[in-house]
């Protein structure tokens, strides 16, 4: 897909390894691309008022901000500058709200070089860019008339209520006197809620709690 065109991306990820691998790829892919990579919120927006950029890859969980005041900052001080975010959360359960909050795609951290390619190759020719398995999420919304249902329909009250005592940054054992439960029947019960949830860190459930109860 060799790029005529100097573009400029961001790719900001707290993790210094994924955003190595987004960046061999995307070189691979666009060997004239103008790469500039940022570890936090804070230093994406000073990015984004110094560089004229084509293009913010982003991860959703970073320090020093939320995604959607990133995506709020970007359309207010750099309405043209494109915007996808690259996150392990599921597409499916997630992809959608992005979109919603006014990225303009939601690519998966699990996804190949091929697909990685269409996503910016789309990006930059649309602006745009939604799988397939979001579509169908979207088509079957279109059809139930469910808005978006919360991933946390899925969790019991109690889920609920100790998912939230820990995105609050309760320790397991405080979480445990509170509701007078084992320190061990809590630890269940986040395990089964990260199950259910499909993430894998305490960042993602403040992440999603965010998403879904504004």
């Amino acid at each position: 897909m060799g790029s005529k065109v100097n573009v400029r991306i961001a790719v900001a990820d707290d993790h210094g390894i994924v955003r190595m691998g987004l960046i061999q790829t995307i070189k691979r892919l666009m060997p004239n691309a103008i790469i500039f990579e940022v570890e936090d919120y804070k230093s994406l927006y000073k990015l984004i008022l110094k560089e004229e950029l084509d293009l913010a890859i982003m991860d959703v969980n970073m320090p020093n901000g939320a995604v959607q005041d990133a995506i709020d900052y970007i359309k207010i001080h750099r309405p043209e500058l494109k915007i996808l975010i690259f996150s392990s959360q599921d597409e499916e359960l997630y992809g959608i709200r992005y979109l919603k909050m006014g990225a303009g795609g939601y690519l998966s951290k699990q996804s190949s070089a091929e697909v990685i390619e269409t996503a910016l190759t789309a990006m930059f020719s649309k602006g745009r860019y939604v799988s397939d398995s979001i579509k169908e999420a979207i088509f079957l919304e279109s059809l139930t008339g469910a808005a978006g249902n919360s991933p946390f329909e899925a969790l019991s009250d109690r889920e609920l209520q100790i998912a939230n005592k820990i995105a609050e940054g309760l320790p397991l054992k405080e979480i445990s006197n509170q509701l007078n439960l084992h320190s061990s029947t809590i630890s269940t019960y986040k395990n089964r809620l990260f199950e259910k949830l499909k993430i894998r860190s305490i960042p993602e459930l403040v992440e999603i709690l965010r998403l879904y109860n504004q």
